[in-house]
């Protein structure tokens, strides 16, 4: 027994795979020709992606926001997991991995659902607002540009409904967040952010351990 979480060496972590990762196998090569890639550290490790789709399924949520989506496993995993008239808005910027995205949605017929809109996030996000979308999504997931992550908290927090959930990753920046002076503006705004939400009256919160650190806000 134990009063704090788990330090998962690889053995533990490896059970923890076995035992309760349910990747499909087109989820799997799709996190396989990702890992080829240079950026193959901005994907998702797969139990992040499985607990975003039963997030989905929780909350029983029908509109999704994703900012940053790469090459798509996060995007599937949650359009999977969505209801036959559910859809998902992705933002990223161009790249040759947006069009390994869309096979892979078009090879789980998922395609029609999501719809991937190539701008500068806070530009995308801003254009919603602009059309009345305000207070219309259920869940948001923020993988993107970590400077800009105290300005999408605002963004999503316009964006939700009430009840609605933000979700963060790398939040605890593989032990960055520890340090005291970071030259590292990334490592900065993500210390101002979780530092924010500690106190932030407009959120529900809890920072989970899954990945490089998961953190939930719930929109009071």
């Amino acid at each position: 027994m134990t009063a704090r979480t788990l330090n998962l060496d690889d053995s533990l972590y490896n059970y923890l795979l076995d035992v309760s990762l349910r990747e499909t196998p087109l989820l799997r090569r799709l996190r396989d020709e990702t890992q080829a890639l240079p950026m193959a550290r901005w994907q998702v490790a797969p139990e992040q992606g499985q607990f975003l789709a039963l997030l989905v399924k929780l909350t029983g949520a029908r509109r999704l926001l994703e900012v940053g989506t790469f090459t798509g496993y996060s995007a599937l995993c949650m359009a999977a997991a969505l209801p036959d008239d559910g859809s998902l808005i992705c933002c990223d910027i161009p790249g040759e991995y947006n069009a390994t995205a869309r096979r892979y949605w078009q090879e789980a017929g998922l395609a029609e659902c999501i719809d991937l809109r190539l701008a500068p996030a806070l530009q995308t996000l801003a254009q919603l607002e602009q059309q009345g979308q305000g207070g219309c999504f259920d869940l948001i997931f923020i993988d993107a540009d970590k400077a800009n992550y105290p300005a999408y908290l605002e963004s999503a927090l316009r964006l939700l409904r009430n009840g609605g959930l933000a979700v963060f990753d790398n939040t605890l920046w593989s032990g960055r967040v520890l340090e005291e002076n970071p030259a590292s503006e990334d490592t900065r705004a993500i210390q101002a952010l979780n530092r924010a939400l500690k106190d932030d009256s407009r959120v529900d919160l809890s920072l989970l351990p899954l990945g490089d650190g998961l953190t939930l806000c719930r929109k009071k």
